[in-house]
This record gives C-alpha cells, structure tokens and sequence, in this order.
C-alpha cells in the first residue's frame, strides 16, 4: 500500500477508505478527551486570531500549539520520506506512518492517564491533544503525498467542496447522454456512468467522507464504552497495514550483468539494460513491483532508452501496469524509450486491458531480451542520428 504513487482510481480509494476513519476516530476522541479536534486545523486557525484580538494569550498560545504540533507531524513525514527516497528504500512510505503509530500510542497512553475533568490548557490534555495533532499532520501529509495531492484524510472541509462541484457536473453529463441512448438501452446507459471518471470521482470522495464519518461514530461508541483502551483499534490497524506492506518481498530491480565488465557486451552510453528480480528466497509469496518512478527519476541523464527485463516476473496485476504506465508518460515528457523484454502475448494483452496500452508501442515489446537488445541499438541509433522513429 505505502510503496508506490497510488496511480489509480482503486489505489486512492483504499487510501481513503482505510485511511480516513482513522482521522475520524482520532478526531472524536481528542474532542470528547480533550475537548479540542486535532484532525484539522481550520478552527484552530480562527480561534488563534480570535483569541489574540480578545488578549487571551493562554488560549491562544494553545491554538498555536496545535498548530505547531499539526506542521511538525507534516515536516516529519517529509523528512521520513525524504530519508527513505535518499537511501533507496522500497517501502518508503512504511516509516512515516510507523511514526504516525508511535504517536497514536503516546496518545492512547494520555488518554488513559489524563484527568478527563480537565479541559483547559495548562493540564495534562494541553499536552495530550499535541501527540494526536502532529499524527493527524503526518498521516495527512503523508497520503498527500502517495495520492500526489488526490486524497486528503484527516479532513473533509475540500470534499465536501469537491462533491458538491462533480455532483453538479455529473448530473449534467447524466442528463446530456441520456439524448445518446435510445429507448431500451437503459443497460448502455448505467455501464457508462459506472465507468464515467466524475463517477468514480464522486464515489472517491463518498468514500473519504463515509470512512471519516464511520470512525467518528466507532470513536465515540468505544470511548464511552472503555475508554481506557480506546486508541487501540487504529494503533493495531496501523500496525497490521505496515505489517502487510513490509512482509510482501519487493522486486529488485538491478543492471544487468550483460552489459559492461570483461564479459559484458559493448553498448552505447544511450542504451542501459535492467533486470526485475524476484527474491528467490521467499519464491512462495506474492512480489510486488517495485516503485518505478523513483527509479526512473535516478537514471543517468545521458541513458535515452532503457530496455527493461520482465521475464522473472509470472504474475502482472493491474498495480503493476499502472506503474509501467506511470513510467512511460514520465519517458514521453523526458523524451526517452522505454523496451520491455520478457513478456509474453498474453501478458501483453494483461498490461493493455489494465490500462498500460497508452504510450506503449508494440515494437517496443519484445518476447526475449536479445530482440530488445537489438530494438534498443536500432533506437539508440536512431536517436543520435536524428532519424524518426515510425513505429
């Protein structure tokens, strides 16, 4: 889940669905606890300026906390990130919110300890909302991330926003095909609007606010159930999700041994081959692809076509499509190939039915890495050269 960009529809949906009753469950519960909500910020904002006009600098000074707190958890997920992506890591994603855990538990525990009598700054829930105010930043800045921007989870002030405007176009779109669809086509009619981008744009943010809406009444209903162990369901969620994303071995992706060396064969600078490896090790698990864009981001800038191995790989999800086709848009704008070796028809026709077709040229495509060898000199060539390219 926390490898990889979420590329698509079903991707950002999981996010915000597994993700966002987290932000609604910790949020009801820091009100309820602390008398204060932590998953956003908006309010906090206002009372701060409120409270500075009136000259009540005790409250405002907690305003300002939470703010604080909120932008420190979202400087801590960039700079996990940042470290995952410098070393190299797979799963780079998997430490900011083994972060976010840690302080969930800090929060769980103040929870319990607290006096829950006291709701004003300066007791020990001052300090207690802090903990759920910075997790709420970093799981925020952290899905932020994955969604480039497309899903939000601790808040749902913009899809309400958002829901409100693709509502307003999809109706019209609804009322304007219906002029398309004779009589009796009704079946025509409801495949296209399942299968619409607003569609499932709107089912996206019904997700968001419905997950969001579902933890808040879970939060409320164990609060006053055991309140003492409250904060456990999203800390144990958290961990078996991290669990999960760590224990599926990543694929390798590695240069291959062909190219360079005393063996090696002698290719141009242009032209650089990689394997995808399996981790022979654990051959019994289901290997997932690896986060190809962060590769493709770290080729050399002289590399103008890649030739890239499948031939390890048995399996190709819809996942594992979208990352290919994430990496061809990126070589279409940076004016690079991209070969791939290895595939057989029928995966072929796998990788085009999940939507990796566009940008995917079928002599492009080779059935053993020998022939993409020699697909990648004829590019290569053609590049340097200045010829064009006709298929």
């Amino acid at each position: 889940m926390f490898v990889a960009q979420a590329h698509s529809f079903t991707q950002q949906a999981r996010l915000a669905i597994t993700l966002a009753w987290v932000a609604g469950y910790t949020n009801i519960v820091s009100v309820i606890a602390c008398g204060t909500a932590t998953s956003h910020i908006s309010g906090t904002s206002a009372a701060l300026g409120r409270d500075v006009a009136e000259g009540k600098w005790t409250l405002a000074g907690y305003a300002l906390y939470l703010l604080a707190t909120f932008l420190l958890g979202a400087s801590v997920s960039g700079l996990t990130t940042e470290i995952g992506r410098r070393k190299r890591w797979q799963s780079i994603y998997v430490l900011p919110m083994a972060v976010e855990v840690v302080l969930l538990l800090a929060f769980a525990l103040a929870v319990e300890l607290a006096d829950h009598a006291a709701h004003t700054p300066g007791s020990a829930l001052f300090w207690l909302s802090g903990f759920a105010a910075a997790a709420m930043g970093l799981q925020n800045a952290t899905i932020t991330r994955i969604s480039s921007g497309v899903v939000r989870t601790t808040h749902v002030t913009g899809v309400l926003t958002d829901l409100g405007m693709e509502l307003v176009q999809f109706c019209l779109w609804i009322a304007d095909k219906r002029r398309d669809f004779p009589p009796g086509t009704a079946g025509a009619l409801v495949h296209s609007v399942r299968h619409h981008p607003t569609g499932r744009r709107l089912l996206l943010l019904a997700s968001i606010l419905g997950s969001f809406i579902l933890g808040a009444g879970l939060g409320a209903l164990i609060y006053e159930a055991r309140a003492e162990l409250v904060m456990f369901p999203p800390v144990l969620f958290l961990l078996w999700i991290i669990y999960q994303d760590v224990r599926r071995p990543i694929v390798e992706i590695e240069p291959s041994d062909l190219v360079g060396g005393e063996a090696g064969l002698e290719l141009p600078d242009g032209l650089a081959v990689y394997h995808l490896k399996k981790d022979r090790r654990r051959a019994g698990d289901v290997q997932r692809m690896p986060d190809l864009l962060s590769w493709a981001d770290r080729l050399p800038e002289r590399t103008r076509v890649v030739i890239l191995d499948l031939g390890d790989v048995s399996r190709l999800d819809p996942n594992s499509a979208l990352e290919l086709r994430a990496v061809l848009q990126r070589f279409g704008i940076q004016g690079r190939r991209l070969v791939l070796a290895g595939l057989t028809p029928a995966q072929v026709d796998q990788l085009r039915e999940a939507g990796a077709g566009q940008g995917l040229r079928t002599a492009d495509v080779c059935p053993d890495l020998e022939l993409a060898i020699a697909r990648g000199l004829n590019l290569v060539e053609e590049a340097f050269s200045g010829t064009r390219t006709l298929v």
